[in-house]
C-alpha cells in the first residue's frame, strides 16, 4: 500500500468501529461518570489498556516466556520500568513534607505475602495471565479470559475476610519509622537517612542494583537456554523485533495510518507508556495503581442481584456496607479497570485485528476450563493475602520504594515455576 494513502480510503468497519467507540467513551464519560477523577481514572485506563495491548506486554507473560520459551525479554524489560518508575517517582515524594499525603503501597511483609505471592504466581501461570492481563485478554481471547475472571472475582470475594481479621496478613514481621503510617512494611528511605537527600539516593541506588542484579540474571538463563538449544521464540517478540529492524532498516513502506495505530511498539516504548501512566496516577490521584480489589466487590454485587443482602455482603466480608451498595461506576477503580479492557478492545478494532483475533481464541474443553479456573480463583484468592496482584503488590511498592514488592517478585517467580511445572503435567 502506498505511504500516500489517505485514512479514509485504509478505514475498515473494525477500525471505524474502533474509533467510534473512543469518541463515545471520551465525549460521553463526563455525562455518566460521577466526578471529573472518574473521568480521569477511565482515560488512565483506556491509556493502560491500549498500551498492554500494542506492545504485546503483561506481567504474567514475563514469567511464563522465560519459562516456556527461555527468553527473559520481557522479565528485563519490566524490571528496568521499575526502576524508571521509582526515579520518577522521586520527584513526587521527596520534597514532600508529610509524604502521607500520597497512598504508598508500602505493604506488610509476612506469611501472608510469601502465601499470597505463591499462589498468583502459581494461579498466572495457569491462566497466562495476571489481573491486568485478564482485562486486556477479555478482548483478545474471550475463553480462558472469562473462565479465569470469573473465578478471579470468586477468589477476591472469598478472601476478603482473612485479609481483613487475619494477623498473619495484617501485621508485619518488622518494619521501619515511615512504613508504620501506611500498612507497617518497610520504606527504604528509611535505611539510608544518613544520605543527605533524606534517603532516597540510597533507595534508588539499592533499586538500581536490585533491577541490575535481577536482569543478569535473567539474561544469563536466556543465554543459557540459547547455548543448550532449549530456547524458543516468542511469537509476538519476534514480530516486535522483526517490525524494529524493517524500521530502521527503512524496508516498510508503511501508509500513515499503519505507522500510527497498527505497527507493534516495542517493550521498551510498552514500559515508556506505563511508566507514564504511573506517574500520572501520582500526580492526580495521590496514588499508583491498583487492580484487584474490585473484583471481589463485582461478585458480591453479583449476588446481591439474586436477593443477598449488602449486610450480608458486608458482614461476611469485613468491609463497608456500602462497598456493596454503591453503584458499579461509583467505585474509581472499577472504572479504571472497565478502561483497561476498552482500550485493548480499540486497540485491537483500530488495529484491523478484530478478525484475526476472533480466528484464533482458545477453544475450551473440560481440562483447560478446570486449569484456567484453578488459575483465576488461586490468583484471586492470593490478592488477598498479599494485599495486591502485580499491580498492587508488586510494580506499585517497588515504584513507591517498598521492600515487600521485591520479596513479592521472588515468591511470585517461585509460585510461577510450581504452576509452569504443573501446567506442563497437566498438558503432557
Amino acid at each position: 500500500m502506498d505511504s500516500s494513502t489517505t485514512i479514509q480510503q485504509r478505514l475498515k468497519v473494525s477500525e471505524l468501529v474502533g474509533f467510534i467507540l473512543l469518541l463515545i467513551l471520551v465525549v460521553t464519560g463526563p455525562l455518566f461518570l460521577p466526578s471529573s477523577m472518574h473521568y480521569f481514572r477511565l482515560l488512565v485506563g483506556l491509556f493502560f489498556g491500549y498500551v498492554l495491548a500494542r506492545s504485546y506486554t503483561g506481567f504474567a507473560g514475563s514469567v511464563n516466556r522465560a519459562y516456556r520459551n527461555g527468553s527473559s525479554r520481557l522479565m528485563r524489560t519490566m524490571l528496568l520500568m521499575f526502576l524508571m518508575t521509582a526515579i520518577a517517582n522521586v520527584a513526587f515524594i521527596a520534597g514532600t513534607k508529610d509524604i502521607t499525603i500520597y497512598k504508598l503501597e508500602i505493604n506488610p511483609i509476612n506469611l501472608g505475602l510469601l502465601l499470597g505471592a505463591l499462589f498468583f504466581g502459581f494461579g498466572m501461570s495457569l491462566s497466562s495471565c495476571c489481573a491486568t492481563g485478564t482485562l486486556t485478554d477479555l478482548a483478545s481471547d474471550f475463553p480462558r479470559a472469562g473462565v479465569t475472571f470469573v473465578f478471579f472475582t470468586i477468589g477476591v470475594f472469598l478472601g476478603f475476610p482473612l485479609q481483613n481479621t487475619q494477623s498473619w496478613i495484617k501485621n508485619s514481621w518488622f518494619t521501619s519509622p515511615s512504613g508504620k503510617l501506611f500498612k507497617q512494611g518497610v520504606y527504604l528511605p528509611d535505611w539510608f537517612k544518613w544520605d543527605h537527600t533524606g534517603g532516597y539516593l540510597g533507595a534508588i541506588v539499592l533499586t538500581a542494583l536490585l533491577v541490575a542484579v535481577f536482569s543478569y540474571t535473567a539474561y544469563l538463563y536466556e543465554k543459557k537456554r540459547r547455548r543448550t538449544h532449549q530456547y524458543v521464540d516468542v511469537d509476538t517478540e519476534k514480530y516486535q523485533i522483526d517490525a524494529a529492524i524493517d524500521d530502521m532498516n527503512a524496508k516498510e513502506n508503511l501508509s500513515t495510518y499503519e505507522k500510527l495505530f497498527l505497527k507493534p511498539w516495542t517493550l521498551k516504548q510498552g514500559a515508556v507508556g506505563l511508566t507514564i501512566g504511573f506517574i500520572l496516577l501520582m500526580g492526580i490521584t495521590k496514588a499508583g495503581w491498583g487492580a484487584s480489589t474490585p473484583y471481589g466487590i463485582w461478585f458480591g454485587k453479583f449476588i446481591n442481584l439474586f436477593g443477598v443482602s449488602t449486610s450480608s455482603l458486608a458482614g461476611f466480608t469485613h468491609l463497608p456496607e456500602v462497598t456493596f451498595s454503591t453503584p458499579w461506576l461509583g467505585n474509581p477503580i472499577t472504572v479504571q479497570d472497565l478502561g483497561i479492557f476498552l482500550g485493548s478492545l480499540i486497540f485491537i478494532l483500530t488495529s484491523g485485528l478484530w478478525t484475526k483475533t476472533l480466528q484464533s481464541v482458545t477453544k475450551l474443553n473440560a481440562k483447560n476450563t478446570c486449569v484456567f479456573a484453578l488459575g483465576g480463583f488461586t490468583m484471586g484468592f492470593g490478592t488477598r493475602m498479599a494485599n495486591g496482584c502485580n499491580v498492587g503488590a508488586l510494580y506499585s511498592p517497588i515504584a513507591e520504594l517498598s521492600l515487600s514488592g521485591w520479596i513479592f517478585f521472588v515468591f511470585l517467580v517461585l509460585g510461577a515455576i510450581i504452576g509452569n511445572k504443573f501446567f506442563k503435567k497437566v498438558f503432557n
